[in-house]
């Protein structure tokens, strides 16, 4: 659908669905993504949140497509601190969906649709999220997030190649920040996406404090979106060891129940300080210290919003536990040695 006959559409049939997408440095895979949001059967709002691309994006941008809203940065703010740019703007314009897409992802032409229905149908769910599978459509790349007893999280199916194997809608932990799309109602009283996170599981984050607050997050296997995994974050070296080692623990002490705080600090302790030595022998400890020394400056932080959480929460203790996976990650052979080892050391 050409630019002009995209806008007559979306004028002739009124959207309460604003799509966000950060775009930074994107020029090679931001046109397929935008393509895919003309050809929607659900007509959207298209924001694009120009994350200060120094490669040419914007320009792209607002000549191939003048019915996006491009917000322009004067740098990267990263993920999160990027999408709450685009989620304040639709929640300014009165947008009552705000939905949120990677600018490597490509949307099926009904992913909107879905997503919608889903969030008309059940009042309770604050975020629906999608089928999220890789470019070539041969595996799962995410059909939601999980939370471990371990203190780490993962995507829920990320690799598996049975693909029909994921096909029933059903309430889960969370949901995956890269295709998936949240009541504005719910970001009002629960807050936007945490930037001190920049990027990597910030959309956990978003997603324990929905369900602190008695929302429920949706699985819709209908919804489908096709994803090019860490295109951008693979570009700046050390990145994901740095916000990963920064926002583990960060996620852990805003947002586990106090319960549970004790057994799960223990094995948390455990995964962080393995995972910590792998990353010194795969020639990754200085990103990994670097993030471990911002996550001490950000932890007095952390435990005050910890406290605002807890004092509007809405759920039990009993209730958050029943929604977390109880075991490890899936891919963590090593810490799965590591466990079998330990417990045998007990017997």
């Amino acid at each position: 659908m050409s630019a002009k006959y995209y806008m007559i559409a979306v004028t002739l049939m009124k959207t309460n669905v604003a799509v966000v997408i950060p775009n930074w440095n994107g020029i090679e895979e931001i046109g397929a993504c935008l393509d895919s949001l003309r050809q929607q059967s659900q007509p959207v709002h298209i924001i694009v949140v120009e994350n200060g691309s120094v490669d040419g994006s914007y320009e792209f941008i607002t000549t191939k497509y003048p019915e996006a809203e491009v917000l322009q940065q004067t740098h990267n703010l990263g993920f999160a601190g990027g999408v709450n740019v685009g989620i304040r703007q639709s929640m300014a314009d009165g947008y009552k969906y705000v939905a949120l897409l990677n600018n490597d992802a490509v949307a099926h032409k009904d992913w909107a649709k879905h997503l919608v229905a889903t969030m008309e149908a059940h009042p309770e769910v604050g975020i629906a999220t999608c089928k999220l599978l890789g470019a070539d459509k041969s595996y799962i790349d995410s059909t939601g997030d999980t939370y471990t007893t371990w203190g780490l999280p993962y995507p829920r199916g990320r690799g598996d190649k049975h693909v029909d194997a994921y096909d029933q809608e059903l309430d889960i932990f969370g949901a995956s920040g890269g295709a998936s799309i949240y009541r504005s109602k719910t970001l009002e009283q629960i807050g936007l996406f945490d930037e001190d996170f920049f990027a990597y599981y910030e959309d956990v984050d978003i997603s324990f404090r929905a369900q602190w607050a008695g929302w429920k997050v949706r699985f819709v296997p209908q919804a489908e979106a096709y994803h090019q995994i860490s295109v951008t974050s693979n570009r700046i070296k050390g990145f994901t060891t740095y916000q990963t080692f920064k926002n583990y623990p960060l996620l852990f002490w805003k947002n586990v129940p106090r319960s549970m705080m004790p057994g799960m600090f223990v094995r948390f302790k455990l995964a962080y300080l393995s995972i910590y030595v792998s990353s010194i022998v795969h020639g990754r400890g200085w990103p990994a210290t670097k993030g471990f020394l911002s996550m001490l400056r950000l932890f007095p932080k952390k435990l005050r919003e910890r406290k605002r959480i807890q004092a509007t929460r809405k759920v039990s203790d009993s209730y958050i536990s029943s929604i977390l996976t109880h075991d490890l990650p899936p891919n963590a052979a090593q810490l799965r040695r590591l466990r079998s080892l330990l417990t045998l050391g007990r017997r």
